[in-house]
């Protein structure tokens, strides 16, 4: 029963916090027309993170924290990533009200697979804590903790994808949406500088 517990606390410790996978599902949420239509992003997303999860507990974090200077690269990558990404999230908010179309199946897939397996503050964050935390498990002990983990990815997906869907059927005037999206690009804004912060320090 521990292991569940542990599992659940831990998951949703690294999950809650505002970031970018978590912007980009509420917004698919709020901007498509039907929930369904925002399911490619949220089952790219959560299968994204299963696989993260599954490499962290099969060892890779041992791989990071042996390896300094790839944390290195990968927040000095990581925070251009996510420039890149803010400036993209303003630019496209008004355009996508002004146009009324929204992102494809297939642009929900790349977005969501980018900003959630190219995002080194995510990827440090589920490599380096659930992998080091799932160490004190062995065997069937070990496999729970780790689809309980996985679990609790998939619900929380679900769960804010239907909050935007809610908040989207309040926003008659798509204003809110351009508001949602420019504060998510500011949001991103500053996480880019955080972990750019954190390369300084590290040199």
């Amino acid at each position: 029963m521990g292991v569940f517990v542990h599992a659940i606390i831990l998951a949703f410790g690294l999950i809650l916090p505002l970031g970018v996978q978590n912007v980009f599902i509420f917004s698919q949420g709020m901007l498509q027309r039907k929930f369904s239509n925002a399911l490619p992003a949220i089952v790219t997303a959560a299968i994204s993170d299963t696989l993260l999860i599954g490499a962290a507990v099969g060892g890779v974090s041992l791989i990071l924290l042996q390896w300094p200077l790839l944390t290195s690269v990968l927040y000095a990558g990581g925070s251009l990533f996510l420039l890149y990404m803010a400036w993209g999230m303003w630019k496209s908010a008004s355009a996508a009200h002004e146009s009324g179309r929204v992102l494809s199946a297939g642009q929900q897939i790349a977005f969501a697979a980018s900003v959630s397996l190219l995002n080194p503050h995510a990827l440090l964050d589920t490599v380096a804590v659930i992998g080091t935390s799932s160490l004190q498990y062995d065997g069937m002990e070990r496999f729970y903790f780790a689809l309980t983990t996985a679990v609790v990815s998939w619900v929380w997906f679900m769960g804010l994808a239907g909050a935007g869907r809610g908040m989207g059927r309040l926003d008659r005037t798509g204003r809110m949406s351009v508001m949602f999206n420019r504060i998510s690009a500011v949001i991103l804004v500053g996480v880019a500088g955080m972990m750019l912060w954190k390369l300084l320090q590290s040199l």
